[in-house]
């Protein structure tokens, strides 16, 4: 009969890593003071060695399950999917398994989430909110709790510097001569939003006009206010503050004759990869989305172990250009 294959143990990390079996327990359960570099050394060798810690010996010792919960209100957004990966890479090698909540956007469900999760034993949760709102106050104070993306007073938050991602989305029609451009924002009622569409007005109106400024749901259908606004011809230039509407946005110029850069540059938020793999490759502003989940799994974990909390992250923006943007040209729509 053959062998049973043999489990991975923390001795065989620390040997493999040549570190001490301390350096090797405190890589993998996040605790201790190692350097990143050594931390990141030892999380590599036990993923390449296939280990995995003994989650029910550890709940029994510790009284944690090992869980960790991920909630986020719209799954249909390739965004979500995005995020959701990397969220579960980050937790995976902090040793930990996630359960994942889409809301459908629906606070009753946003509630629902919270109460099957807390009711599992989750020792935390990963929080994408539907708006910048505490709907779950409550369940907030009975787990740590850590947000991607929103705004909630109390509440730790990883965001991105969304202001400069907008004012670089500007810049960079206004470098290609473009003097009227048009801003297709998402709900402005959701602080991010607003942050990125008021950095490129004010850098807009700086240098150039604003053709428009109206706003659309998280959708590439568009609503009658925005192809009323790309109908009437005033923009060459478009910013989205999603690339989801950016592509909406493409699709509909296109069906209205338009050529995509040539008659109409468009710039989108985000960079999801269906933005890469369009017809027309959408250059946009990059939110860092896997160093954002994982900054979101760690700062979770610290708040797990009752380590010292950090007070949310704000990463850079950057711009990248790709197919659908290029220098000003004059065009109107009969």
């Amino acid at each position: 009969m053959d062998d049973l294959p043999k489990r991975i143990t923390l001795k065989d990390v620390a040997r493999a890593a040549d570190v001490s079996l301390a350096s090797a327990s405190y890589a993998i359960n996040g605790t201790g003071s190692l350097g990143e570099a050594v931390r990141s050394h030892i999380l590599r060798t036990a993923e390449n060695l296939g280990y995995r810690r003994n989650l029910s010996a550890r709940a029994v010792r510790t009284g944690k399950t090992g869980a960790i919960g991920l909630v986020v209100p719209d799954f249909t957004n390739p965004f979500f999917t995005h995020l959701a990966q990397s969220v579960m890479r980050a937790a995976r090698l902090a040793g930990y398994c996630v359960f994942v909540t889409d809301t459908e956007e629906s606070e009753s469900l946003e509630r629902e989430a919270f109460k099957r999760m807390i009711d599992r034993g989750v020792d935390g949760i990963v929080w994408f909110p539907i708006r910048d709102v505490n709907t779950v106050e409550a369940q907030t104070r009975m787990v740590p709790t850590v947000l991607i993306d929103r705004s909630i007073s109390g509440l730790e938050s990883i965001q991105a510097d969304y202001a400069r991602g907008g004012e670089l989305a500007a810049e960079h029609l206004i470098g290609l001569g473009h003097s009227r451009i048009g801003v297709v924002a998402g709900p402005r009622d959701i602080l991010s939003q607003k942050q990125r569409i008021d950095g490129a007005v004010a850098a807009i109106k700086a240098a150039g006009t604003l053709a428009f400024s109206v706003s659309n749901a998280f959708s590439m259908d568009l609503e009658p206010s925005v192809t009323k606004a790309i109908s009437a011809g005033k923009a060459t230039a478009i910013f989205a503050g999603t690339d989801l509407i950016a592509l909406g946005v493409i699709r509909y110029a296109q069906s209205l004759g338009l050529r995509v850069p040539d008659d109409l540059s468009v710039v989108g938020f985000g960079d999801m990869p269906w933005g890469q793999m369009a017809s027309v490759p959408l250059t946009t502003v990059e939110m860092p989305i896997d160093d954002m989940a994982q900054e979101a799994v760690d700062a979770l974990m610290r708040r797990i172990d009752q380590r010292e909390p950090s007070h949310g992250k704000v990463f850079a923006t950057g711009l990248i250009r790709r197919g659908s943007t290029a220098a000003a040209r004059m065009v109107k729509i009969a």
